[in-house]
């Protein structure tokens, strides 16, 4: 079934220059671009992005990480896109991703872990509204 799914490239994709092969291994996957705007947020954005972790220990320095730089914010469309960009994307820590996957071959960290994927279809609707609300 076609859905659509929210993606972000976080600013440490940006800053070393990964943004290419990322996109490539989504696209090679079959998974089509809907939109997409590279974007500095703020803290207003992040808080609402992560609604559901702010008020946890491991938040403020993910606030202060996803604020700080530039990030590619996109929606994907394909056959389970959920699924499939979570499955690429490998495991939340970098360091426990398994080889092949985004974070499997490009992190060593839980916090700076490249890229975001929505979790669910109910989350995939929030975030897209959130960062392209004109969107259809």
């Amino acid at each position: 079934m076609s859905q659509r799914t929210l993606v972000l490239l976080k600013p440490d994709t940006v800053r070393r220059g990964l943004v290419g092969e990322i996109l490539g291994r989504f696209e090679a996957k079959g998974l089509s671009i809907v939109a997409m705007e590279l974007r500095t947020i703020d803290g207003e954005t992040a808080d609402q992005h992560y609604a559901e972790h702010v008020e946890r220990d491991f938040y403020p320095p993910l606030r202060t990480f996803v604020t700080s730089g530039p990030l590619v914010a996109l929606v994907l469309e394909g056959d389970e896109a959920i699924e499939v960009v979570r499955a690429l994307n490998g495991a939340t820590d970098g360091r426990k991703a398994n080889p092949g996957t985004i974070r499997g071959d490009h992190s060593l960290s839980n916090r700076e872990n490249l890229v975001h994927g929505s979790d669910s279809p109910e989350s995939a609707e929030r975030e897209i509204k959130l960062w392209f609300p004109d969107l259809p």
